[in-house]
C-alpha cells in the first residue's frame, strides 16, 4: 500500500494476536488508504473534487487455514445448454466440488422452467456422492433465472455464518424468459443478498445471454462478471473464480463515508452507494488476500477562502477479520484547502491518486460509449472512447516520469482496450460479442477484477 503524501491520513495495518491450538499467530489487519484527486482546490469557486477509498487485503500465510466457503452453483440446464455447454459446466462444476474441503458447504441448483434443488446445502464430506449427482445434469425447458437465483441464496442461508465465504455462482447461457427478468430486478436482488453478507458472481455462457442482467445482477452482488464465449473455457473460468473465492480474507464490510461542511457527495462511480445528505454508505461483501479494492466518490465542493481549508471527508470502516476471527475497525480523513494561485492547485494534484479515479471515469464513460452504440451514435460511441484512450496514455506516460510504476500498466491496458472497442463498434456483425466483452469490463473494472486471470478483451 502506498502512503500518500498529501490530503490524506495514512491508517497503518494493525496486527491482533490469536491462537491456534498452542501456537500463537499474527493476522494483519485490511489497511485502508483514503486520498483526493485535489488536496488543494482554487479559491473563491464551487468545483468538483474525487476521493479514492482504497482498501488492501493483508496476505494469507501458507501456514493459515482459510476461511470455510458456503457456496451454491446455480447451474442454467434450460433447453439451449444441451450439448457441449452443458458437458462443460458439469465438467466445470465437478472441478470446483473437487477443490472443497470436508468443512466447506456446497448445493447445487439447476434451472429451467422451474428450480430444482439438486444438491442441497451440505458439507462437502462426500465429495464422490456429490459428483456422480452432477454427472446426472442433463438440460432442457425454458430460463427461470430469478428463481434459481433466489433458491441458490435460500441454500446458502440454511449454513449462513458471517466467518464463511458466501456466494452464489450463477451459470447461465440464455435470457430470463420465466418470472422477473428486468435487469433493474435482478439488481435489487442482488443488493438484497449483499445487505445478508452473500455476493454473486455470475457467468455469461455464448453470445445469447442478457449481458444487462448479468452484469448488473453481480456488480449490484458485490461478485464478479465473466463473458464466457467457449464452453471449453468454462472449467478454466470456475478455476479462476474459485481461486478468488478461497483467498478471501475479510468480509461483512460496513463502509461509511461521511463527508464535511460545504461538500455534497454526488455519485460513487461504478458502484450502487446509498447517499443520505452527508453520509455515503458503500457495498463490499468480500475482500482477497492482497487485493486492493478502492471507490472513487464525486463530490461537489463549495467554494472557499484562500489560505483557509475545511474537511473533506471522514471516512470509518467496520469488518469481520476471517483469519483472527475479530471485528476489526479502521478510519481515515481527508482534508482540503483553498489557494488562489493556480500553479499550486497543479503542483499539489495528487497524481496517483487522480490516475486511479481517471481508470473509473473512463470506465464510466466506457458505460456511456455502450449506450451510444446501442442508439446508433456510432460516431459519438466512438469519439468517447477515443478520448478515453488518449487521456489514459497521457496519464501513463505522465506516472512514469513521476516515478508511480505500479499504477501504468493498468492505464496502458485500458487505453489499448478503449482503442480496440472504439475500431470495434463499426463492425454490426460482430455487437453482440463486443457488447459483451465491454459489459464483462466495465464490472471487472469497477470491481478491480481485471488483472485476476481471464482475459476480458474484445476477441478479433
Amino acid at each position: 500500500m502506498r502512503q500518500k503524501l498529501l490530503g490524506s491520513v495514512f491508517v497503518p495495518a494493525i496486527c491482533s494476536l490469536l491462537l491456534i491450538g498452542d501456537r500463537p499467530s499474527y493476522s494483519a489487519q485490511v489497511r485502508l488508504d483514503v486520498g483526493a484527486t485535489n488536496p488543494t482546490m482554487l479559491a473563491d469557486q464551487k468545483e468538483t473534487n474525487y476521493i479514492r477509498i482504497s482498501l488492501e487485503g493483508f496476505d494469507l500465510a501458507e501456514q493459515q487455514s482459510r476461511p470455510p466457503v458456503n457456496v451454491a452453483l446455480v447451474i442454467d440446464t434450460s433447453g439451449s445448454m444441451n450439448g457441449q455447454k452443458i458437458a462443460q459446466a458439469r465438467d466445470a462444476a465437478i472441478a470446483a466440488v473437487r477443490r472443497l474441503r470436508d468443512n466447506d458447504i456446497v448445493s447445487v441448483v439447476l434451472y429451467h422452467s422451474s428450480v430444482q434443488v439438486l444438491v442441497p446445502a451440505t458439507k462437502a464430506t462426500d465429495r464422490d456422492a456429490i459428483i456422480r449427482q452432477i454427472r446426472g445434469i442433463r438440460a432442457n425447458g425454458s430460463t427461470a433465472l430469478f428463481a434459481g437465483v433466489s433458491k441458490g441464496a435460500a441454500e446458502i442461508r440454511k449454513f449462513l455464518d458471517s466467518e464463511s465465504v458466501n456466494r452464489v455462482i450463477l451459470l447461465s447461457d440464455g435470457k430470463a424468459n420465466v418470472g422477473p427478468k428486468s435487469p433493474r430486478e435482478l439488481e435489487r436482488l442482488g443488493a438484497s443478498f449483499v445487505k445478508e453478507g452473500i455476493s454473486v458472481s455470475t457467468l455469461g455462457l455464448g453470445l445469447q445471454y442478457n449481458e444487462d442482467l448479468m452484469s448488473g445482477l453481480a456488480s449490484a452482488g458485490s461478485g464478479n462478471h465473466l463473458f464466457v464465449e467457449e464452453a471449453d473455457d468454462l472449467v478454466a473460468v470456475f478455476n479462476n473464480e474459485f481461486n478468488d473465492l478461497m483467498s478471501v480474507v475479510a468480509g461483512e464490510f460496513k463502509i461509511l463515508a461521511k463527508v464535511g461542511p460545504g461538500v455534497r457527495p454526488v455519485r460513487v462511480l461504478g458502484t450502487k452507494a446509498d447517499i443520505d445528505g452527508s453520509n455515503v454508505s458503500i457495498p463490499l461483501t468480500q475482500l482477497y488476500a492482497r487485493q486492493e479494492r478502492y471507490f472513487v466518490l464525486e463530490v461537489e465542493v463549495d467554494a472557499g477562502e484562500a489560505g483557509t481549508s475545511r474537511p473533506l471527508v471522514d471516512v470509518s470502516v467496520q469488518y469481520m477479520n476471517l483469519v483472527s476471527e475479530t471485528t476489526d475497525k479502521l478510519s481515515s480523513s481527508v482534508m482540503v484547502k483553498f489557494s488562489d494561485e493556480v500553479a499550486q492547485v497543479k503542483d499539489d494534484v495528487d497524481l496517483e491518486t487522480y490516475a486511479y479515479c481517471a481508470i473509473q471515469i473512463a470506465n464510466d464513460k466506457n458505460g456511456r460509449a455502450t449506450l451510444l452504440r446501442d442508439a446508433g451514435r456510432i460516431g459519438e460511441a466512438k469519439e468517447l472512447l477515443g478520448e478515453n484512450a488518449e487521456e489514459l496514455k497521457r496519464l501513463a506516460l505522465k506516472c512514469v516520469d513521476n516515478n508511480l510504476s505500479e499504477i501504468v500498466p493498468e492505464l496502458q491496458r485500458n487505453a489499448v482496450l478503449n482503442q480496440s472497442q472504439a475500431v470495434s463498434l463499426e463492425d454490426a456483425s460482430n455487437w453482440s460479442r463486443t457488447r459483451k466483452a465491454m459489459k464483462a469490463e466495465q464490472n471487472a473494472n469497477a470491481a478491480q477484477q481485471s488483472s485476476r486471470g481471464y482475459d476480458y478483451s474484445v476477441k478479433p
